[in-house]
């Protein structure tokens, strides 16, 4: 059974890891007790792996995904993006995912690095990614795309942006993995956007942990333009690191306690979140790992989706 036809009959849990540059990176995550094998004990659905633009680390991401497969422990889901990449490429590549048994992929334009105009490849757009993989492909992926809650970045509206989603489920689109949001009532308004205008599609929300005050603060408006609720702006106010969470200028130990009082904050208030998302309806609960577990693990637990 795929992704999408289990969100339609529960709510699924699932975490997101991304590919290490190093061997001993790669060993902490994919070797004998290492992270992903501490994540099967949570019994996710899924574990996704991300790529880089351009597929610049697909020969770690096919590693990751290809030994969640041989485990079989779970569905392993690729992220996949057109940018910088040609047809050729791109149909290469998704044969050899497929050879290697993994039939679930996150179909994504990618961010554009620093300076890019386009995506410097043949497909500019993950509406035309999820057409291309349809017609090259048929039904033997499963294809998931990104919702934006609060809009794409570069999208010139909500709007538009949410005219963009029901394109990719037109063009053959399975479910949905929305970025990151903090805001629960524009989540809410979205949610209601999106079903009046016809998207059908499961929601897999998109979670990541509130654990450092820079990476916060990083998420939220280096790439994204995410909103960051009064609640949350309170927990980064009462332990603000001076000068800057980026160039802090305190003793270690105030650094040290303020770290660990908005971590201990943080986790509560994403517990919190998973609460309110779930009472809104959605599909699926998919936190991002960052290739780690104790924290996630305490998350999940503490959310009740374990």
């Amino acid at each position: 059974m795929g992704i999408s036809e289990t969100m339609q009959q529960r709510n699924t849990l699932s975490f997101e890891v991304f590919p290490p540059k190093t061997d001993i990176g790669m060993n902490k995550l994919c070797g004998e007790n290492g992270v992903l094998e501490k994540l099967y004990s949570l019994n996710p659905d899924y574990i996704s792996c991300t790529y880089g633009a351009g597929g610049t680390n697909v020969g770690k991401n096919l590693e990751v995904v290809r030994k969640i497969r041989t485990d079989g422990r779970c569905i392993p889901v690729t992220h996949f993006t057109c940018i910088g990449n040609t047809k050729d490429g791109i149909r290469e590549q998704l044969q050899t995912y497929l050879d290697n048994g993994i039939d679930h992929v996150l179909a994504l334009r990618g961010d554009l690095p620093f300076g890019w105009t386009g995506t410097g490849g043949d497909l500019h757009y993950a509406t035309e990614l999820v057409s291309f993989i349809r017609d090259e492909f048929g039904s033997r992926f499963t294809v998931g795309v990104a919702g934006s809650p609060e809009g794409h970045i570069a999208c010139t509206s909500l709007q538009a942006d949410i005219d963009f989603l029901k394109q990719k489920q037109d063009n053959g689109a399975d479910f949905i993995m929305t970025q990151l949001c903090w805001d629960m009532d524009q989540f809410r308004r979205w949610l209601d956007a999106i079903r009046a205008a016809g998207v059908t599609m499961p929601v897999d929300i998109g979670i990541m942990p509130v654990l450092d005050q820079a990476a916060t603060i990083n998420m939220a408006l280096s790439r994204n333009g995410c909103a960051l609720p009064r609640k949350l702006c309170e927990i980064i106010s009462k332990n603000w690191i001076f000068p800057n969470p980026f160039a802090p200028n305190e003793s270690e130990e105030s650094i040290a306690a303020k770290k660990a009082s908005f971590k201990a904050a943080g986790m509560e208030y994403t517990v919190r979140q998973i609460e309110e998302y779930l009472a809104c309806g959605i599909n699926g609960i998919h936190l991002y790992a960052l290739n780690k577990y104790d924290d996630v693990a305490q998350i999940a637990k503490d959310a009740g989706l374990v």
